[in-house]
């Protein structure tokens, strides 16, 4: 990437300033998943083996400046004690004289993990003061949060202009590098498959891949805005009636390169905050009933989907093909989940876009058979779209 990174500065002796993501679940005080810890710990050793003095700050959930206890950092101090093999000092705020007074007293190789930044409202709104004074804490600024490269704020944008130099860290390398090849040089057949619940979250994303890909296989929500696009009843399906026109322009403009469902997994009930369905049929795309909703692609769009994913050479998947929390209903999900595995192992590179995709394809059990598992949903999203990521434009230049 045309940025500079951890490898192009000397970090023996400075304060390094690194924004990671430990945006982790918690459940009863407790980590519940350190898959965000663990990836950023290639960075983190890195800084902590040439001597830097590391300082790390990220966001929990959404606090909306309230300083809420459960959604404190604290509990990410024993996880990442455990996975670095030192102790990982704690401070309960991000800015102020006691988080100054903690940076003081690091030491070379010292880790320091200072309180959830969106304490302060000031971090999502990209303030400069706030900035200036999580920049003063550091001599060097390592962005190393992709899931946050997105976002214009206070700790991956504004702070790039008070500190200098501002690089990337081992983990935004790796996401820019496996996304930035799928886009520019992927080996063909190249299929991207995209699900959930609305078009309008992936209408970006299709238009920019249309040209570049052999097929876009579609799933998902947004599927059934395809379908009313040409003509097809839905019944009480989800539906995004300000979209049809937009989906037949998609389409025509896609031809035959664009693949949808030819079968369904349809229900009379869907209750999903308790995680309920009525009674499930599977039938033809073109014959749903009116009163019955799609939750599932059908065992036919299962194979047909499988055999276009077995030939090809390069794939990336954001977006579940149905409503995947529900066992009953997941089918559809871990079926592609299973066959990326298995193009995996037959040579092809397979790219998950972070998001609703990474957890299925880790309760399919599968996440270690697949290239990449992007850690950043909407980012990996924005970057699929076109777009620039803020976070990564704001790194210093080569």
């Amino acid at each position: 990437m045309a940025k500079l990174t951890v490898e192009d500065i000397e970090v023996t002796g400075k304060r390094i300033l690194t924004r990671v993501d430990f945006n982790v679940p918690l459940d009863a005080g407790k980590v519940a998943d350190d898959k965000r810890i663990r990836a950023a710990l290639p960075t983190i050793r890195y800084l902590v083996e040439r001597g830097g003095r590391v300082i790390l700050m990220s966001h929990l959930g959404r606090p909306k400046g309230e300083r809420r206890p459960d959604m404190s950092l604290r509990p990410c101090v024993p996880v990442l004690s455990g996975l670095a093999g030192r102790d990982v000092r704690f401070v309960d705020d991000c800015i102020g004289e006691a988080v100054i007074a903690a940076v003081k007293e690091l030491g070379d190789g010292d880790i320091l993990l200072l309180e959830n930044l969106r304490y302060y409202n000031e971090e999502t709104r990209n303030d400069k003061t706030f900035a200036a004074k999580l920049a003063a804490l550091g001599d060097v600024y390592v962005n190393d949060a992709f899931g946050t490269a997105h976002r214009a704020h206070a700790s991956t944008e504004a702070i790039t202009h008070f500190i200098q130099p501002c690089v990337a860290g081992f983990l935004l390398m790796k996401e820019i590098a496996y996304l930035g090849d799928l886009i520019e040089s992927p080996e063909r057949p190249f299929v991207a498959i995209l699900g959930g619940a609305k078009i309008s979250s992936k209408i970006g994303v299709i238009s920019n891949l249309l040209p570049k890909v052999d097929r876009i296989i579609l799933g998902g929500g947004m599927s059934y805005t395809f379908y009313r696009a040409k003509g097809m009843e839905i019944g009480d399906s989800m539906l995004e009636g300000d979209k049809v026109d937009l989906a037949a322009s998609l389409l025509k403009q896609g031809g035959d390169r664009i693949v949808l469902p030819v079968d369904c997994v349809i229900s009379n009930f869907l209750d999903f905050d308790q995680r309920k369905v009525g009674e499930l049929r599977g039938v033809a795309a073109e014959a749903i009933p009116p009163g019955w909703l799609g939750l599932d692609i059908g065992s036919r769009s299962i194979a047909r989907f499988g055999s276009i994913l077995k030939d090809a050479k390069t794939i990336v998947w954001n977006g579940p093909m149905g409503v995947f929390e529900i066992e009953a209903t997941a089918k559809g999900t871990y079926a592609v989940a299973r066959a990326l595995a298995d193009a995996t192992a037959n040579g092809a590179k397979t790219v998950i876009g972070g998001g609703d995709s990474a957890s299925a394809v880790a309760r399919a059990g599968v996440a270690d058979q697949i290239t990449h598992v992007s850690t950043g949903g909407g980012a990996s999203l924005e970057f699929l779209e076109g777009k620039v990521l803020p976070g990564v434009a704001a790194l210093t230049d080569k």
